[in-house]
Order: structure tokens, then C-alpha cells, then sequence
């Protein structure tokens, strides 16, 4: 089936969700289409910060063209360090129509972009299925990107298969308790180790054109915080265990305390290198060698390195 009608059946499937939202973890179960909102504050009209040609993506989505990103403001997690918080948890954005939204992805498209880079999509699934299918109709062909911090529902997830190419979920945390203190998701590694699968289920390991460029595909985002709060190892056992060796991996280094972060004593700091090195090292006991490393520096930023996870020496 091609993904033209994958769309418009999931358009059916979707169809009055937002009546009793139950689109994400929370299921919060009010009525979007009638004016409410939920935990994650967003309206039933999408929300969007910003649209660019992003560069600073993992290799295999910026390439030389740049990553065709689209950041939606509101967000259904809490995340006390958030990086994105002037429109995640501040709410800056702008609202826009359906048509909008599909018009943006032409435009990003035109400007060469290799991919669609939907950011934060989870609370606003049903709205961008619905201008997908304005987007492909008038010849988006691209391929589709879902980046997410993985407090998704599998069920939303399922309905996604074929019209998602390559799927990008953070692993944030790999103990409940954590996930609570610091972004009050109680329930976040059941719910993301669930979907990570899921999303593996549909896409497979990253496959890249002859130029290195993502064409479908898993990529796990791993954000490495301080004290051993994101758990990271349990989460590279459960990759290799679960998933797959073959997985590629984005292991950040590029933490820095903002937002709330202050009011924890244990992350109101900086990743140290050993820190960061230490789960590198644990990637590869594991066998898992694909995927990026960040150059650590003091002030790291959000350049991604290589084709693979290379060994301390090499880097």
C-alpha cells in the first residue's frame, strides 16, 4: 500500500481522538476539538515555533543539505533541564492552520532539505497525519522523520507504520523514579522501551543512501546526565538485548543545566568527561558500534562525529 493511502487510513483511524484525547501516555480523555486542553497545554490547532534547514542534526539527517526541521511548541513531558523550554514549557509559538503546516513542509522540500523533521510530533500526531496528506499530494516525497522524547503511546505509534521512515526517540531514563523526579513521567521506561520496540518493529535498522543520507530507519537519541540520573547503561543493555547490535546510536554529551535544572543539586552541573566516556566504553563492551559520539569540551556543543562509534583512541 502506498503511503498516500497509509495516511488516509490513518486520518479514519484518528478521527474524533481528540474528542477524548488518548493520543499519548497521559490519556487525559478531554475534548481538544471542543476547546480544552490537557496536560501538555496544546490546543487542537498546531503550534510551531520554527522551520529551518537545520545543519545541526546526526550526519545521516543534516548531510549537506540540512535536516527540513520543524519544532511544535508544547510538549506532555516536564523535563526540569529542558533544553527546549522557551516553547516546550513556555509555550512561544505560533498558531497555524493544517494547510500551514503542509505548506511548510513543501517549502522545506524546495530548499533541498533531505528529510522532514517533525520535532516534539506526539501531542499534534492526528494533525500532521492530516497534512501529510495535503503535503504528499501535492508531491512531498522526502522521507518523514518522527522526533520524539519517547513518552509516546504504542498504540498511536501502530498507527503510524508506513507513513513514518525513520524514527528518532530519546531513551531518556531507564528508572521510573528518575523519570518522575525530573520530568513527572511515572511511567516513561515502560512506555518507551514499549515504542522503541515498536518503532523497531516498523522501520528496521538505519539504512543510508550511497552519500550516507537516512533514508529509513531507527536512530536512538541517548542524553547522558549527571550522576548517573538517565540510567544510560541499563538502556544500552536493553538495545542490544531487545532491539538490535546493529542499532545506531546518538550518544550525547551535550547536557548543561538550564530551565529548572538548578533546583536539583544532582543535575544542576555539567556531564563530566569520565561520565560520558564511561558509557561510550559500556556501548562498546555491548557491540554496539554504529551511530555518533559528541566531541566532549567544556562547553560541548551539537556536532555529531563520524560514521560510527569509535573507540576513546580514535577520536
Amino acid at each position: 500500500m502506498d503511503k498516500l493511502k497509509l495516511i488516509r487510513n490513518a486520518i479514519k483511524n484518528f478521527d474524533g481522538v481528540l474528542t477524548r484525547c488518548a493520543i499519548c501516555p497521559r490519556r487525559c480523555g478531554i475534548d481538544r476539538q471542543g476547546g480544552r486542553r490537557g496536560y501538555c497545554r496544546a490546543p487542537l490547532e498546531p503550534v510551531v515555533y520554527s522551520y529551518i534547514q537545520h545543519h545541526g542534526e546526526e550526519p545521516a539527517l543534516s548531510g549537506s543539505k540540512g535536516s527540513g526541521t520543524i519544532f511544535f511548541a508544547y510538549c506532555n513531558m516536564k523535563c526540569a533541564y529542558c533544553q527546549n523550554y522557551q516553547f516546550s514549557q513556555l509555550d512561544k509559538g505560533e498558531k497555524i492552520t493544517i494547510e500551514k503546516l503542509a505548506s511548510m513542509m513543501l517549502d522545506l522540500q524546495r530548499s533541498g532539505c533531505h528529510n522532514i523533521n517533525l520535532v516534539s510530533p506526539t501531542h499534534y500526531v492526528p494533525q500532521i497525519i492530516m497534512a501529510l496528506e495535503i503535503a504528499v499530494t501535492k508531491g512531498l516525497n522526502i522521507p518523514i522523520v518522527y522526533n520524539t522524547s519517547g513518552y509516546d503511546s504504542s498504540d498511536t505509534i501502530k498507527m503510524l507504520d508506513g507513513i513514518i521512515d525513520i524514527y528518532l526517540p530519546d531513551m531518556r531514563y531507564s528508572d521510573n523514579g528518575m523519570a518522575m523526579r525530573y520530568s513527572d513521567a511515572p511511567d516513561y521506561v515502560e512506555h518507551n522501551r514499549s515504542i522503541v520496540e515498536e518503532m523497531y518493529k516498523q522501520v528496521g535498522d538505519l539504512a543510508l543512501n550511497g552519500e550516507g543520507i537516512a533514508e529509513k530507519g531507527l536512530i536512538i537519541r541517548l542524553l547522558v546526565l549527571p550522576n548517573g540520573v538517565s540510567g544510560t547503561k541499563e538502556s544500552l543493555k536493553f538495545i542490544r538485548d531487545r532491539i538490535s547490535k546493529n542499532s545506531y546510536l546518538s550518544i550525547m554529551s551535550q547536557y548543561y543545566p538550564t530551565f529548572r535544572a538548578g533546583n536539583f543539586k544532582e543535575i544542576s552541573r555539567r556531564v563530566e568527561k569520565s561520565e560520558y566516556d564511561n558509557v561510550v566504553d559500556e556501548a562498546h563492551l555491548l557491540g554496539l558500534n554504529n551511530g555518533w559520539i559528541q566531541e566532549y569540551e567544556d562547553r560541548p556543543d551539537e556536532r555529531f562525529l563520524g560514521t560510527n562509534i569509535k573507540p576513546k583512541k580514535d577520536i
